[in-house]
């Protein structure tokens, strides 16, 4: 089977990615499974249950370190010389992401830091209300980065202070986005997150993979931006969600009151089709 671009595909990943010919993907970005025994439905999570669509798949924690570097091998054939990876991660998990990255002599170029605004109460410990991003590379001299693509050198806040280095400080303060009364997975990217990564990593026409697919963030945006996209999503119900989205050019499912209310800054939901 051949995998062609600008398609998702509901199967294992590391399957998947056999199909790819080696060296053929731009840009990878993923947010992999939690290895957290995870509960898709918590209530402390603030979501109502019957718009939150189940299935999540995790990972054991003992399993978790060779699962890893099962799927980063794969990802290693099919990068670019020229290309990178941006792999969030939780601090639980966060040794067996890095211990696989070193193993597979990944080029690490920034330990990222995205700080969102909430986290889960706690009682006992201090609220974890951060993720880890790691980007890194095959060839550092080879990779693309595009440093003025969302501000021009000189561009300055109205403090005076240059836009274009605050832009590309390595804590991000970036909202999770709050789909009220929208149909959802249990967990998703930002798209403001995903079109900065876009943006500074890659360029219209480019090859952008999610091998963990969920709602289908990574591949809707990229559609906005322009980008070719492909992925892979093992859970049959988020496999169906993202590809209903994607084939209707729709950003959120559910009514257009709140698709309009809440749509993020900086992107057009709603011209997906022509790439516009």
């Amino acid at each position: 089977m051949a995998i062609d671009v600008n398609t998702i595909h509901n199967m294992d990943c590391i399957q998947g990615m056999k199909e790819i010919p080696s060296d053929f993907v731009d840009l990878v970005i993923t947010d992999p499974p939690f290895a957290i025994d995870f509960k898709a439905r918590r209530a402390n999570y603030n979501r109502t249950a019957s718009r939150v669509i189940k299935g999540y798949n995790e990972i054991s924690q003992a399993e978790y370190y060779q699962f890893t570097l099962n799927w980063m091998k794969e990802v290693y054939r099919i990068l670019k010389e020229s290309g990178s990876m941006y792999v969030f991660s939780g601090w639980n998990n966060l040794k067996d992401i890095l211990m696989a990255l070193d193993t597979l002599k990944f080029i690490t170029v920034n330990h990222i830091i995205w700080k969102y605004q909430f986290g889960v109460v706690t009682k006992r410990r201090f609220v974890t209300s951060h993720y880890h991003l790691l980007y890194v590379c095959k060839d550092d001299k080879k990779r693309k980065f595009f440093p003025y693509a969302r501000f021009e050198q000189g561009a300055k806040d109205p403090n005076g202070r240059s836009l274009h280095y605050k832009d590309k400080e390595d804590v991000w303060f970036i909202k999770r986005e709050y789909w009220t009364g929208d149909q959802k997975t249990p967990t998703k990217l930002p798209a403001e997150l995903i079109e900065k990564i876009l943006m500074y990593s890659s360029e219209e026409g480019d090859i952008v993979l999610d091998p963990f697919l969920g709602s289908g963030q990574v591949a809707v945006v990229s559609k906005m931006l322009n980008r070719q996209y492909l992925g892979f999503e093992v859970v049959k119900e988020y496999y169906a969600f993202a590809k209903k989205r994607l084939e209707n050019n729709i950003y959120r499912i559910g009514t257009q009151e709140s698709k309009t209310k809440d749509k993020p800054a900086q992107l057009n939901l709603f011209d997906l089709g022509d790439g516009k």
